[in-house]
């Protein structure tokens, strides 16, 4: 079995399996009702590591324009059609995992799948199979911290300067003169001060 990371649980997770339905209802939860499931293409593919690929699962037959078929890069659209999205979905990880065959890579199959649902008889099977779970609200979250993260506009602000040593503490370091002919030095402060041309007064 798979042991979720509780600080980010697609650490290790290769394909990101999405019960759909159940996501657009954690997002449309006290707004009024479920979202449109074409919201959720381009906020998803936004928030999940390019090279993570995704899964969205729906109830029922596809709606027009969401096929089974890849709609983005690294982003497929299914639908259950008569079955439940929970049966495809495991039936998913069961293909994915496959049965009687190399136990090593079966376990690594299962370790590189992640399932959102908030479906506890769905969760409890994927994780008997050995793939990871989490629920729908730590995706919406992800999404949320996505949208508030985002840089605003403008250049970004330059690196504060570094102070520049003055010189005050180092007996032995060059003086330099403020204003016209700051560039030039005024010579070695442990020598003594020319005479003028004129002598002492």
């Amino acid at each position: 079995m798979r042991r979720p990371d509780r600080d980010d649980p697609l650490v290790g997770t290769r394909r990101l399996i999405v019960d759909g339905s159940n996501l657009l209802h954690a997002i449309g939860r006290g707004k009024g009702g479920p979202a449109p499931a074409a919201t959720l293409i381009g906020r998803l593919r936004a928030v999940i590591p390019p090279a993570v690929r995704i899964e969205l699962v729906f109830d029922g037959p596809p709606e027009a324009g969401l096929r089974n078929a890849r709609i983005a890069s690294g982003l497929t659209v299914r639908h259950s059609g008569r079955y439940t999205a929970d049966s495809l979905i495991d039936r998913l990880v069961a293909d994915a995992i496959g049965s009687g065959g190399d136990p090593h890579q079966a376990h690594a199959a299962g370790a590189a799948i992640l399932v959102v649902s908030d479906d506890a008889e769905l969760t409890r099977q994927i994780r008997q199979r050995g793939a990871g779970t989490a629920r729908a609200e730590w995706l919406v979250r992800r999404l949320g911290r996505a949208t508030l993260s985002s840089p605003a506009a403008g250049a970004r602000r330059p690196p504060p300067v570094a102070a520049q040593p003055t010189g005050d503490d180092e007996p032995d370091a060059p003086r330099w003169r403020p204003g016209r002919g700051a560039t030039r030095k005024t010579g070695n402060p442990r020598r003594s001060p020319r005479r003028s041309r004129g002598g002492p007064g």
